[in-house]
């Protein structure tokens, strides 16, 4: 790994506001090659940092989202048999199908693994994955290599990666998984640190607007009988939509008019919950 690239820290990117204490943990496991592990409801910007990480050290992003049916081979690479197969049947490719290699492809690990420039490695949502993949993949990012059995040939990351992984916290992860990792946990932003948040993405809002928007907001979080809350990304698409509504006043806001519940709340039963609580808010 080149000096320049081990001495890079990180401070934040263009749309990603970072507190001290993320800045610290993030920069850390950088320099331990260890593993971040960041908790968190969805919404908080668990994966959005590993986004930030990579565009703020111009790095690539590899993104491994894991799914509760997946194996972890499939994370490390594929034996395409049925493209041999058919190659073999119908004799038209240029691949050598007595070779083996050529029908072998890289799963999100395996390319984090084969990259010749360091990359971010986001794993996420790795509790939806059992504890055997958890473990065994925290063995394979150890020793940063794994075998290819059908060729019998071993293969070495030729950079540690700058390894994300996220959990929504669903499901507990083993003990020997949480004591390989670094760990924070997002917590949602403070109204002071959304108004930051929200500025960032709209450089020229109008403050009262800013104000009224983010005060709503966290009345809305508030409602009892939400299932699933509005988040930052909501919050970001809700202010969106009210600066492009020609017909939209902020003074509405203030009295208690809230337009476009639809973008803040996507399940059915929440978006009912909110509309009838948001007529008690009218003044």
């Amino acid at each position: 790994m080149s000096k320049s690239i081990q001495n890079r820290t990180f401070t934040g990117a263009s749309k990603y506001v970072l507190d001290d204490e993320l800045a610290k943990i993030v920069n850390i496991s950088m320099a331990l090659e260890m593993p971040l592990l960041l908790k968190g409801e969805p919404g908080t910007g668990k994966t959005m940092l590993a986004h930030a990480i990579a565009e703020a050290l111009q790095m690539r992003l590899i993104v491994l989202n894991v799914k509760s049916s997946m194996k972890l081979i499939d994370a490390l690479y594929q034996y395409d048999t049925l493209t041999r197969l058919n190659d073999s049947r119908f004799g038209d490719s240029k691949r050598d199908v007595s070779n083996i290699e050529e029908y072998i492809r890289m799963g999100k690990i395996g390319q984090a693994f084969v990259s010749d420039e360091r990359v971010v490695l986001l794993i996420d949502e790795i509790d939806k994955a059992d504890t055997d993949f958890q473990d065994d993949m925290l063995d394979v990012l150890d020793q940063m290599q794994f075998d290819i059995i059908e060729i019998d040939k071993t293969i070495k990351a030729k950079h540690r990666p700058v390894i994300i992984i996220t959990s929504n916290a669903k499901k507990d992860l083993s003990d020997p998984f949480l004591g390989r990792c670094n760990f924070h946990h997002i917590a949602f932003p403070e109204p002071d640190m959304m108004r930051k948040i929200v500025s960032v993405h709209f450089p020229d809002i109008d403050k009262e607007l800013l104000d009224s928007a983010v005060r709503t907001f966290y009345r809305l979080r508030e409602i009892k009988g939400v299932e699933k809350k509005p988040a930052t990304r909501e919050l970001i698409n809700w202010i969106r939509a009210l600066r492009s509504d020609p017909d939209f006043r902020v003074k509405d806001l203030i009295k208690g008019e809230v337009p476009y519940l639809g973008v803040l709340f996507k399940k059915s039963p929440d978006y009912v919950v909110a509309q009838n609580a948001v007529s008690r808010f009218r003044v």
